[in-house]
């Protein structure tokens, strides 16, 4: 376990987050923008997957904190080891434990989820999205949310939708390492920015997003300027 400088991790007083994997290796997801399997080529770390049984060993040790369970691993193809986890969860009531999944389909198994949990899906495409909302309208639990990280196509959200599947937080996000051959568009940005503003769902942009030579100009309105002339990206966190 150590401190992340994944942006969107952050404790209530503001501070970094913490990340743990209590499942290690090369994840079988494999997909092609995934950071996770980069650094796994590039340190030469063990592929093999493994559960580490003692992965909370740490967490009495610590002031309470958010925490990005399972941040280099799709935890929800692993079921054994997932009741275990979310059973350890429980055990430690004063953290957050954040969990995200490419695979939907299995939330509703383990739903309600514990009380202290955030539960969030990512999608990158119009029908990934549609598959998030369909199954996440199955699912309890304390804060829902979706990462369109990377986003890689325009997104049409349904209002309706959201409310019905309870999104109370949306994360937003280029591919990394940025290049101007993945870098979204401005407008598929701002459309899902508009959606959730009219019912009032915070929106975390990554650093990712920020003034650079991709952009036009036009995302300005999506900062906050200070008094002192410096502006800030739009980082909210769940209320």
């Amino acid at each position: 376990m150590g401190k992340t400088k994944i942006e969107w991790v952050k404790n209530q007083d503001g501070s970094q987050g913490y990340t743990i994997n209590p499942v290690k290796g090369l994840c079988p997801m494999a997909c092609s923008y995934c950071y996770a399997r980069r650094l796994y080529k590039r340190f030469k770390w063990n592929p093999e997957i493994r559960y580490v049984s003692r992965w909370w060993a740490e967490l009495d040790s610590i002031k309470p904190s958010r925490i990005f369970v399972g941040s280099t691993m799709e935890l929800f193809l692993f079921e054994d080891w997932l009741e275990a986890i979310l059973n350890t969860c429980q055990n430690f009531p004063q953290h957050t434990f954040i969990f995200l999944t490419k695979k939907p389909q299995n939330l509703a198994k383990w739903s309600p989820f514990p009380s202290n949990t955030y539960i969030g899906v990512s999608v990158t495409n119009q029908e990934q999205y549609d598959r998030a909302i369909e199954y996440l309208k199955n699912v309890e639990a304390p804060v829902k949310f979706l990462s369109f990280e990377p986003l890689l196509s325009e997104i049409k959200l349904d209002l309706r939708d959201l409310k019905r599947a309870g999104i109370s937080w949306v994360i937003i996000g280029a591919q990394a390492p940025r290049s101007i051959k993945t870098f979204p568009n401005w407008e598929w940005v701002r459309e899902i920015i508009d959606a959730c503003d009219i019912i009032k769902i915070p929106v975390f942009l990554k650093n990712n997003l920020g003034l650079s030579k991709y952009d036009s100009g036009g995302f300005l309105p999506y900062y906050k300027r200070h008094s002192s002339g410096t502006m800030e990206l739009r980082q909210e966190l769940p209320k």
